[in-house]
């Protein structure tokens, strides 16, 4: 299999989470733009209890971070959870269609999509008149600062120069206008779950494509974790 073909699938396959179409790069309007946020904010509550009140997931990637993620790319995966097309049996009982109805899942997605979460707190005087100790406080609860990856990160930040940045950005940010996601601030132990999922054909990252999970499976086991060490690191 060659590298150019490779290139273009795991620039959208690789990672935690993959393109769907749902992109919105060739629709005219944005569907998140009329978004209730407020009814977006009590849905949250209850995602919260596994991804956290501000969407930053936890327990080392058990629960995935969504803050950040493009709309559509959110809304996607949660119609394919609703459809039962994508495994998950903690997500079963919050997205049948009573429980999660078109309008809800266009809410919850924008609202977790404008949540910004910094990998590191900016200096401040604490010996300042105006420093408020309590502010700081609640601002470490949106840090979120993925841990250094075993492998290569020199190796791996020329594989995924060469593969996936052409999707994925230079950066891992992704892309919100064509709903790629994000891969760096992603939890390593999820994404490598996710790429497992790929390759046994437990999900489906790609319709048009029946092929495409094959493509993931030509990288190396070693291959891969050097692309995760850098991909960790690019938060610092």
């Amino acid at each position: 299999m060659s590298r150019p073909v490779l290139r273009v699938a795991v620039g959208i396959a690789l990672g935690c989470l993959l393109v769907a179409p749902f992109a919105l790069a060739e629709e005219a309007e944005d569907p998140f733009a009329d978004a209730d946020l407020e009814n977006a904010a009590e849905i949250n509550e209850v995602c919260a209890g596994c991804h956290g009140e501000y969407g930053q997931g936890g327990k080392d990637g058990e629960y995935p971070r969504l803050a950040g993620l493009p709309a559509a790319f959110i809304a996607r995966q949660l119609d394919l959870f609703r459809a039962r097309e994508r495994e998950n049996l903690a997500m079963v009982e919050h997205t049948d269609h009573r429980q999660m109805p078109d309008s809800d899942i266009r809410d919850i997605s924008a609202f977790l999509a404008a949540i910004e979460l910094p990998s590191r707190l900016p200096p401040v005087d604490e010996t300042a008149a105006d420093f408020n100790a309590y502010e700081r406080l609640m601002a470490t609860k949106r840090i979120v600062q993925i841990p250094r990856a075993e492998g290569d990160a020199v190796v791996g930040e020329r594989i995924y120069d060469k593969e996936c940045a052409s999707c994925h950005g230079r950066d891992g940010l992704g892309r919100e206008r064509d709903a790629v996601p994000m891969l760096a601030g992603q939890y390593t132990g999820y994404m490598l779950r996710q790429v497992d999922k790929y390759i046994d054909k437990r999900r489906v990252h790609d319709p048009s494509d029946p092929d495409a999970e094959e493509l993931l499976a030509a990288f190396t086991a070693e291959e891969l974790r050097d692309i995760f060490a850098y991909l960790s690191i690019l938060d610092d």
